[in-house]
């Protein structure tokens, strides 16, 4: 991670995770091959993490949104939450999902950036504007429902706020980009420790 302040709190090793919680333990998909970090850290609070995982798995992976437009929106909210680790993470579960390095910097310039099309300039709107005002406002809640159904802006309105939880945490804890998260020559928030 830029910078050299150290996590405020440290991600709890494996080895003394509450039994509860070690069936969590090192997703060989994450970048780097082991446990991500924002997971060890949350290790020193099972119950939360157990509670937690719960809602933050429907959000990545049981979501009504296309992967594409739920990374659009994630992102959106890391670099709006100035989060490294947030912003870094996702880029790489981006990527994944078809993302373009040229659209992760089209995402960081904002909904404005030339090249986006209508329904992902409007989704990139709403992610500002929940960042902004806590409320989508109407014109753009107009272009959205042109596209997008109830349950889909639901799950828009759900994303956010969830990564805006998440990037409170990491930011606060100062959680470490995990090994394996690199964005070379992409643009990257500036942490607020940092600033």
């Amino acid at each position: 991670m830029p910078g050299s302040r150290p996590p405020k709190i440290r991600p709890k090793p494996v080895a003394e995770w509450d039994a509860s919680i070690a069936a969590l333990a090192g997703d060989p998909n994450s970048p780097g091959g082991g446990t991500l970090n924002v997971f060890g850290t949350l290790a020193n609070h099972p119950q939360l993490l157990k509670r937690w995982l719960v809602f933050g798995n429907h959000v990545l992976f049981k979501n009504s949104l296309s992967d594409r437009a739920r990374e659009l929106v994630i992102l959106r909210t890391g670099w709006n939450c100035s989060s490294p680790y947030e912003w870094g993470q996702h880029i790489v579960i981006g990527r994944a999902v078809g993302i373009t390095d040229d659209e992760v910097r089209a995402i960081a310039d904002g909904p404005n950036a030339p090249s986006w099309a209508d329904p992902e300039r409007a989704l990139l709107q709403a992610a500002d504007e929940l960042h902004t005002h806590s409320c989508i406002a109407d014109a753009t809640w107009s272009l959205l429902v042109e596209h997008l159904d109830d349950e889909q802006l639901l799950d828009l309105v759900f994303t956010v706020g969830q990564y805006h939880l998440v990037a409170m945490a990491l930011n606060s804890c100062r959680v470490e980009r995990d090994d394996g998260v690199d964005a070379a020559s992409l643009p990257f928030p500036v942490h607020p420790d940092e600033q």
